[in-house]
């Protein structure tokens, strides 16, 4: 896979103010006001930036958080993990393995099989239907 790389000004030229402010500078979006919460669409979830295919709606479930939450990732190579030590506690960042967009959290309280919930920001992701 190739990384992609771009400047700090062409990626405020490319995303919306709010979309920078999450995917590039760590942010997160209010809960129960993303566009992706409720949504029962079939199709997959790519990273705003640079498209890449990050979840399928096959493995995403209401977890009550305000965020949409998933089971797993469509591919173990569509993300990358990071230790998060800010807002004094320790979380595992998620962030998109192409472009290291911050994509969310995951959390180890999700449903089986994995047990794991990505806890991830509407404004980080576009919907391909399928």
């Amino acid at each position: 896979m190739t990384k992609i790389v771009k400047s700090d000004e062409e990626w405020r030229n490319q995303l919306t103010a709010e979309q920078y402010r999450v995917a590039r500078r760590h942010g997160t979006e209010r809960a129960f006001s993303g566009e992706y919460n409720a949504s029962k669409a079939n199709g997959d979830y790519l990273c705003v930036c640079c498209a890449q295919a990050l979840f399928s709606s096959s493995d995403k479930f209401d977890s009550g958080t305000g965020w949409p939450s998933y089971s797993s990732p469509i591919t173990r190579d569509a993300l990358r993990e990071k230790s998060d030590r800010s807002l004094f506690m320790v979380r595992t960042e998620v962030l998109c393995s192409r472009c290291d967009a911050h994509l969310g959290h995951v959390f180890s309280d999700g449903p089986a099989p994995t047990g794991l919930r990505y806890c991830i920001n509407s404004v980080a992701l576009s919907f391909q239907p399928r």
